[in-house]
């Protein structure tokens, strides 16, 4: 048939080009589906099986979950993801809280299934290994085995695997391709041409020297902090159906930030973010900075219109026990929340030992009642410092004295309510909108944990702004969760004792006076757990190299990947541990490697010349270095360092603490607010992260979905960037200031390209410049510019190698 007629048929009919392209249709038509709509909640890379089901294999799409099979190849009456997807059951629906998917897809995704269900995909692990779903199996499992002492070094054991695949190691670096490398991992940040030439200059001063300067650098902790947020899935709005702002989130980016400049040991960090208030502290500002740090347990999206408190309570819980879990174990032990998890050895009664950790933990997370939010959350007051930002309000006392009136009314029985705002406005005062506005995310009334009643929560008795932020505290009631059959709270079952997963042989009781979050941090960092130092020695490994150890980086259980280099994986997670858990002295360590410092230009060996399939084309086995593409910050960021417009400084606070409290919905109506909602030149990482409403600069390159716990992000090539660098109003801007930056310059051409990519172009790079500016005039600003956005927009801005 020739192309023209099945296309014209593939339009009216898929099945029609399904006999003869049916991997090819599965490929452009069903995988995206399953990837953007499906895997966040059914798949290995998420570690999630939700129902027990799997979609990322064709094994696990075929065998289905709880319900049966997803798909019966021909059969699209018995395929449940059908049945799902079409919401032709109302207890089937999927994806849950979501509109029908396109009837385009739908129709897509029968054809696909009467055609016979064309799948390509492999599951990476072998079909002969059962799921170690018992404790005492889950305990011979790897890595739920404490890591062992190995003899040996980073390059050494990647050698032995070379030359044990026949294959040779590639050279290393040129010296400019080696600093920028470094200063983009390290900092995130191009060198300047100054520097590129300090360091040719002076080779001897050199390598090692240069890496101890950039780990100093205060940019250091804006980009390795980045990379721990992605991980915190760290956002200032709420996100799902009542995406309303968190204010205040932006404390817990600046601590994160410092902690990370100031390399406090991990085991410390992890312990100040799960239970920072219950920890000792020196003085007052060290006791603020244990409480902002809990901040990461309140910034997940919640399902603030939930109507019942009890399930709002226990969906809360259930996010910070997933994200907990997964973050620091790369584990998720929220599956089994409704039955025992189907991979992996975690039990109900696993599950609801934690649930009751968080169900005795308050969380802070700071809005207000309304039309979208059924679950008022408040905020921690934290201890006046000298030079502390507050970008709260301040109100006169007399302005204070009204409100505390109002608010006895307001908070007196219903009728009085409405009679009372009914008498207001009749008086021309909107009283019930002007708590929103004056107290952005409060309550109208605080009810401090002493029991005082009458304190406004923004401000003192006199008016003054307060410092708050988000976090987490004990409860006052402390309470072992019951186990609820299926899930369901209308059927507990039993009640099960705060405590850990059991696969893992650390002993830690939980006092009955506290919640336990203390004991599950220790647990959590006792050098005798087997997963948290090997989970952040494969966090590091992936950022620096380009692929972790485990290439599932959020996913060390049974559905995950296994190591390439075991023993790798097992010898940095031990020298992370002696080293003070100190991530800095780990960077180094891999950075200063042979391994690290090769040329991405691989060297052929003659077994592999004789052979025409590659050995490792994946380059698993790290014959040479990985060329990668930049993060959507460093894009940002580069673009304006070398415009010369970059602003280094920290941003006070946040946009988000600024907009009194609106709600994204407001906030995307706001036509005052520049297109990043922010509209400085500082780094990106003091932009807002509002979930579904992030900066287009940042989105078109892949940045981390703020709503999972992120250790790996998507790379991806798609038009939609090429067409943004081309028409972005932010890449012309800089392609302009760059033009600017270079038109004094004796050789403008030189200087260019010196700033973008650190080396002087090429004959052939020349001779293209000049026909471009051959007719026009190199005065030209247009020409100019025009020709500037050409070198941002290039691939090799975008890569380092």
């Amino acid at each position: 048939m020739k192309p023209v007629f099945r296309i014209l048929l593939a339009s009216a009919c898929p099945c029609a080009v399904l006999a003869d392209d049916g991997m090819a249709f599965f490929e452009s038509k069903i995988r995206p589906v399953l990837v953007e709509h499906c895997y966040e909640c059914h798949s290995a890379e998420s570690g999630k099986s939700k129902g027990g089901l799997m979609l990322d294999t064709k094994a696990a799409i075929r065998a289905g979950g709880d319900t049966g099979p997803a798909v019966v190849p021909g059969d699209g009456a018995q395929s449940l993801l059908l049945t799902a997807i079409k919401h032709s059951d109302p207890d089937l629906e999927m994806p849950p809280k979501e509109p029908q998917l396109p009837k385009a897809v739908i129709a897509d995704m029968e054809a696909w299934i009467k055609a016979g269900a064309a799948d390509p995909r492999e599951s990476a692990v072998k079909a002969a290994e059962r799921p170690p779903v018992d404790v005492e199996s889950g305990r011979k499992f790897w890595s739920y085995q404490k890591p062992q002492k190995v003899t040996g070094s980073i390059d050494g054991f990647i050698e032995a695997k070379l030359k044990e695949n026949g294959l040779a190691p590639a050279p290393e670096a040129e010296s400019m391709v080696l600093l920028r490398r470094l200063y983009f991992d390290l900092i995130g940040l191009p060198p300047t041409p100054e520097q590129a030439a300090a360091f040719l200059d002076a080779p001897h001063k050199t390598y090692e020297q240069t890496v101890d300067e950039l780990l100093k650098s205060p940019r250091f902790g804006e980009r390795w902090g980045r990379h721990w947020l992605d991980v915190a899935r760290y956002a200032e709005s709420n996100g799902r159906d009542s995406n309303l702002t968190f204010p205040h989130a932006w404390r817990y980016r600046d601590y994160v930030i410092d902690a990370v400049n100031a390399d406090v040991p991990f085991d410390r960090f992890i312990t100040e973010q799960i239970a920072g208030d219950l920890l000792p502290a020196k003085g007052d500002a060290e006791k603020a900075r244990l409480l902002i740090a809990t901040g990461f347990l309140a910034l997940g999206p919640k399902g603030l219109n939930e109507m019942s408190k009890t399930q709002f309570a226990a969906d809360v819980a259930d996010e910070q026990l997933d994200t907990v879990t997964r973050a620091v174990m790369a584990s998720s032990v929220a599956c089994a929340r409704c039955h025992d998890h189907k991979t992996e050895p975690f039990s109900m009664e696993d599950y609801y030992a934690l649930a009751g950790i968080f169900k005795s933990t308050e969380t802070f997370f700071g809005n207000w009642i309304d039309s979208e939010n059924n679950n008022h959350g408040r905020l921690i007051r934290l201890p006046q410092l000298l030079g502390q930002m507050i970008p709260n309000k301040t109100l006169s006392a007399e302005r204070v004295r009204q409100l505390k009136a109002d608010l006895a009314k307001l908070n007196a029985d219903e009728k009085a309510q409405n009679e009372y705002i009914a008498k207001a406005k009749a008086e021309g005062r909107d009283i019930s909108g002007e708590f929103n506005k004056i107290l952005t995310n409060a309550i109208r009334i605080l009810w401090t944990r002493g029991g005082v009643e009458g304190q406004l929560e923004t401000v003192d008795d006199t008016g003054r702004a307060l410092p708050l932020c988000m976090g987490a505290q004990d409860a006052k009631r402390i309470s072992d969760s019951p186990l609820y059959d299926r899930g369901e709270l209308a059927h507990p079952v039993k009640t099960v004792p705060r405590g850990f997963p059991a696969v893992i042989e650390v002993k830690n009781s939980v006092p009955k006076q506290q919640s336990g979050r203390l004991e599950f941090a220790q647990w959590l960092t006792t050098r005798d757990h087997p997963l948290t130092a090997r989970v952040m020695a494969n966090r590091v490994w992936r950022h620096l190299i380009g692929a972790g150890i485990v290439r599932t980086v959020d996913n060390f259980g049974f559905s995950g990947e296994r190591p390439s280099h075991p023993e790798l994986l097992d010898y940095l997670a031990i020298k992370f541990m002696d080293g003070g858990w100190s991530v800095k002295t780990l960077i180094k360590e891999i950075v200063m490697s042979k391994t690290y410092r090769r040329t991405s230009f691989p060297t052929r060996s003659e077994s592999e010349l004789k052979n025409p399939v590659y050995i490792d084309p994946d380059n698993r086995l790290l014959s040479h270095a990985n060329k990668r593409r930049l993060d959507a910050e460093v894009i940002r960021d580069s673009m304006l360092a070398i415009a010369g417009v970059l602003d280094t400084s920290r941003r006070p606070g946040s946009l988000v603490a600024e907009l009194d409290g609106q709600s994204v919905s407001l906030i995307g109506f706001n036509t005052k607010l520049p297109p990043d909602l922010d509209g400085s030149k500082r780094r990106s990482i003091y932009l807002p992260v509002i979930r579904d409403h992030l900066p287009d600069v940042l989105e078109q390159f892949d940045v981390a979905n703020p709503n999972l716990v992120t250790g790996d992000r998507d790379v991806t090539n798609v038009p939609l960037q090429a067409l943004y660098l081309m028409n972005g109003p932010f890449v012309q801007e800089q392609a302009a200031a760059l033009a600017k930056r270079v038109r004094s310059s004796p050789d403008r051409l030189q200087l260019a390209f010196q700033l973008c990519f650190n080396r002087a172009p090429d004959v052939k790079e020349v001779a293209l410049a000049e026909k471009f500016f051959k007719g026009g005039s190199v005065d030209d600003a247009k020409l100019l510019t025009a020709f500037c956005q050409s070198l941002l927009a290039s691939a090799e801005f975008r890569f380092v190698d």
